[in-house]
């Protein structure tokens, strides 16, 4: 189990081949060149941010905690308000109407395409320049370096990246799924007293999903299995240790934990997509891209 305090973690500036002012608190990361890596973040991002309409080989969540962005076709995301954005599928763009703050993760999905950290990207970029320029999340190549002239800005540095070209995997779904907390009833977790949830839903065959957890004063709640718990509101603690607003923990594969909490606590909890199964047979491209 991993306990992390956002006070603890600085402040950075990201997304460079984006465009705008984006800046984020990486709170939580896996394991690089393993099909199930991923990245937690509390992102603030201004309304110069630009990104284009796009998509990824990964899988993310966004949960709205302030603020109110608008996706164009796919609908508009405010504060309480969660989308589920699955890989394949184009999404955007993306306007900031406000400023706004999410939760945002981002892991490799039922695909097996993995996942590249914000430090890799970064690494690619730099070198990136090197035959073009970044500009609006699209990455412009010079006339006299081979190569697609513009191409969107992560799929080039994933390209650089692997040295072959992306495949994007086969949309699941349609579109993006957007979800507002606050059309969804609380309903009673079997053999929790004092504990309900929102569940927002579980998604494709490796059962990633979303719900929110509030827990009553002095309510206690086992959890267990490959998650990530984000407290919005209220104080407790997780074996021993506090929770407090914005205490993020990580249970991995096998792990399990207590949550008891000391006033009424509301709890984000995102489940990652049980992929042991594949990587134990897995012979991709990205795992040997990664040896």
């Amino acid at each position: 189990m991993k306990v992390v305090q956002i006070d603890d973690i600085p402040l950075k500036r990201g997304l460079e081949h984006r465009g705008g002012t984006y800046h984020s608190r990486e709170l939580l990361e896996g394991e690089p060149g393993t099909l199930g890596n991923f990245k937690f973040s509390i992102s603030d991002i201004s309304t110069d941010f630009a990104s284009p309409r796009h998509r990824h080989n990964f899988e993310q969540y966004r949960f709205m905690l302030e603020g109110e962005c608008d996706f164009g076709r796919d609908g508009v995301l405010k504060a309480g308000m969660l989308g589920y954005f699955p890989e394949g599928v184009h999404y955007g763009p993306q306007v900031n109407k406000t400023p706004i703050s999410t939760a945002v993760v981002q892991f490799g999905g039922a695909s097996g395409s993995g996942y590249l950290l914000p430090r890799e990207v970064k690494a690619g970029m730099v070198e990136l320049e090197k035959f073009g320029e970044f500009k609006d999340g699209i990455f412009h190549r010079r006339d006299d370096v081979p190569g697609k002239r513009n191409m969107d800005a992560y799929q080039a540095i994933w390209e650089h990246h692997y040295q072959r070209p992306m495949e994007y995997p086969k949309g699941r779904y349609d579109a993006p799924v957007f979800m507002d907390g606050a059309n969804f009833q609380w309903a009673a977790v079997k053999g929790a007293k004092g504990v309900s949830e929102k569940l927002f839903g579980v998604f494709t065959e490796r059962r990633t999903g979303a719900r929110i957890l509030k827990l009553e004063t002095g309510a206690s709640y086992p959890i267990a299995g490959r998650s990530i718990f984000l407290v919005l509101s209220g104080t407790g603690e997780v074996d021993g240790k506090p929770l407090r607003r914005r205490t993020t923990v990580f249970l991995d594969q096998g792990e399990r934990a207590s949550v008891r909490a000391v006033e009424t606590t509301e709890v984000l909890h995102y489940e990652l997509p049980d992929l042991a199964e594949m990587a134990a047979g897995y012979t991709g491209a990205v795992m040997q891209a990664a040896e």
